[in-house]
């Protein structure tokens, strides 16, 4: 395991994979619908107008352009992978309607199919490539001790056994053990974790984690090409191949459905041929065709989609496609990651023990007049808490133990239980310990003096969020890399019950695995370490603007803040445009049942037909668009 000191690091930049959009003008997705749209719109008004060639030109434009934003991509899907999707299907009754001679009507298709898919497509466009910047957490060198020498060597070419020295500051280039040398270990990059670890001969380190005070000699167990950043990476590359291309809901509608209405336009084409007349019954087979095509279920589905994705970004709720929507709104389990999502990630002074001789404000004070000169993250929240500490000299730190100084002509020396005597208070330290607590001693001349508990706090909001999920019928999981007194301490302040703690990023893609056998799991969390998990769950969910580039690529739904309260707010959302996706999918398919036998018996010709398609594709569309305004009393109530 090597680093690189910190300029050298590269951290992740969240955007600078991003796909920058154009203005939609510029845009031919959105272009070319609508200037079917536009063709179809000047050859109604030539059409009324009482100019029949120019209209019949302008709507075999608008067929045309329309057309071909979704026949080459269905007839290639066909002949390619044999499979029959909603779009062939519309592609059959354009054509269908073009051979009985109603190209406005076939225009009309095409346009409305083709705009719809558009505006999607446009609604739903994601940044890609995100994933592999989690390895720009590797260095680009390592330092490496040859017979006591060292030497530079490019960190893909490291090899298990080789012995790497890691300065203060440099980031570790592969798994490894300790092997010399007493440090704390900021691992947040990988394991979520705020609060660093400390680390001594013997014990294991990983990949991506930096070295903060003494220098470490560390031997590798990796590989610089194959450690567990590699690892995480293939986790969700698996998971997201597993998850695979998800249908949309219209699509797995239409698989049995157009090869059905197909088997009944021949039959009826072949069978009404041999008993009567041939002309009469291929025209009843071309109507059947049209109208069992589930036009309205083609464009309301992404209408609505499109309305409530639009919806759900302005209360900073970003859904990557369609196919995650409408299965976010059937989750019914929630597994949450702990560190920066149900706590702060910002470590803060909870505690403050002291012997009887001594104040909170003294012991505080103390420690805090040592920690202004530490890096350290609990240094940093010990010295927060006491900005009117006072001055300290002769300040060293102790490598892998504490710090040590002269305050007023005394000697204070702050430092972890395992360096440190506690002296009386060694009861109430582990009870602060088994609260979830880490726990600094201050010494004075040698004498224990006080402790300071420190915890990574849980939001406020938690515990009203948890009772909100519970009451929406939404089971929650905690999963942590923490260790286990923490996480169920904190588990009973939020209100979970289910806990499983001291999971690797593999630990917790295997957790959610577990869960999706039994019920639809979403999976919440900001980190490097979630990724997998987020990857291997129905729905991913990244918490925060901020979170990291492998959390954001390996989710499908984003949120832009930390307010936890956007949880219940955004199912509530999802299971309302779920509902209208339901609603129209159930009068589209009416629909079709009730035009069949009325085509299919010539009770309703190829204009009736298509008058009641476009009609009903008004009404679902119309109710499509409700998914815009999303139940806001009923959703803010519950986010206050």
């Amino acid at each position: 395991m090597s680093a690189v000191s910190g300029p050298q690091v590269n951290e992740v930049d969240l955007h600078e994979d991003d796909d920058l959009d154009g203005p939609w003008w510029k845009d031919r997705e959105v272009l070319v619908p609508v200037f079917s749209g536009i063709a179809l719109l000047a050859g109604l008004i030539c059409e009324w107008s009482g100019v029949e060639t120019p209209a019949l030109g302008l709507f075999w434009i608008g067929l045309l352009l329309g057309g071909s934003t979704f026949v080459p991509g269905a007839i290639r899907t066909l002949f390619t992978q044999g499979k029959l999707g909603i779009s062939l299907l519309m592609t059959i009754s354009a054509v269908g309607a073009v051979i009985l001679g109603y190209v406005e009507e076939a225009a009309a298709l095409a346009f409305l199919y083709s705009i719809a898919e558009a505006l999607e497509d446009k609604a739903m466009d994601r940044a890609r490539g995100g994933l592999r910047a989690l390895l720009k957490l590797v260095p680009e060198t390592a330092t490496v001790l040859v017979d006591g020498a060292s030497r530079q060597v490019a960190a893909q070419e490291l090899t298990a056994g080789q012995l790497m020295l890691v300065r203060p500051g440099e980031r570790i280039a592969t798994d490894g053990i300790v092997r010399s040398g007493l440090s704390s270990l900021d691992t947040s990059a990988i394991t979520g974790e705020s609060i660093p670890v400390e680390v001594e001969p013997g014990e294991a380190v990983s990949a991506g984690a930096i070295n903060t005070v003494g220098a470490l000699e560390v031997e590798a167990t990796a590989a610089g090409t194959d450690n567990s950043l590699t690892t995480i990476v293939e986790l969700v590359e698996q998971a997201q191949a597993d998850k695979g291309d998800r249908a949309r809901l219209a699509d797995r509608i239409a698989r049995p459905l157009v090869p059905g209405v197909l088997i009944l336009a021949i039959l009826v084409a072949l069978l009404g041929s041999l008993f009567g007349d041939p002309e009469l019954w291929i025209t009843r087979a071309l109507v059947v065709l049209v109208a069992a095509s589930p036009c309205a279920l083609a464009i309301s589905v992404p209408i609505t989609v499109v309305a409530a994705i639009g919806s759900a970004s302005r209360f900073g709720v970003i859904i990557k496609s369609g196919a995650i929507f409408e299965r976010f709104g059937g989750v019914r389990h929630v597994a949450v990651d702990k560190t920066g999502t149900l706590t702060r990630n910002e470590p803060t002074v909870t505690a403050i023990l002291t012997t009887a001789e001594n104040t909170q404000d003294d012991v505080l004070g103390w420690a805090a007049a040592l920690e202004q000169h530490s890096t350290h993250p609990l240094a940093a929240a010990i010295a927060t808490a006491s900005p009117d500490a006072p001055a300290a000299t002769k300040v060293s730190e102790l490598a892998g133990h504490g710090i040590q100084g002269h305050i007023h002509g005394t000697t204070v020396t702050v430092g972890s239980p395992r360096w440190l005597e506690s002296g009386t208070l060694t009861d109430q330290v582990a009870s602060l310990e088994s609260q979830g607590m880490t726990v600094v001693i201050v010494h004075r001349d040698n004498t224990p003096v006080g402790a300071i508990g420190v915890r990574d706090e849980l939001r406020p909001e938690v515990p009203e969020v948890v009772r909100t999920l519970t009451s929406q019928g939404i089971g929650i999981t905690m999963l942590t890399g923490d260790n286990t007194r923490t996480a169920h301490a904190l588990a009973a302040q939020a209100g979970i019950t289910d806990v499983r703690a001291e999971l690797r990023p593999e630990d917790k893609a295997a957790a959610i695995t577990e869960l999706t056998h039994t019920t639809s799991v979403a999976m919440i969390g900001d980190g490097i370490n979630d990724a997998p998990a987020l990857a291997a769950s129905d729905i991913g969910i990244a918490m925060g603007a901020t979170g990291s580039d492998a959390a954001i690529e390996s989710a499908d739904v984003a949120f832009t803040g930390h307010d936890l309260r956007l949880i219940p707010r955004a199912f509530d959302h999802a299971r309302r445009g779920r509902r209208i996706i339901n609603q129209n999918i159930i009068l589209s398919l009416l629909i079709i049942i009730v035009l069949l036998p009325l085509a299919l018996f010539g009770v309703l010709g190829l204009a009736a037909v298509v008058l009641v398609h476009e009609i009903a594709e008004v009404i679902v569309i119309g109710n499509g668009i409700r998914a815009r305004g999303v139940s806001r009393t009923r959703a803010q109530a519950r986010a206050r």
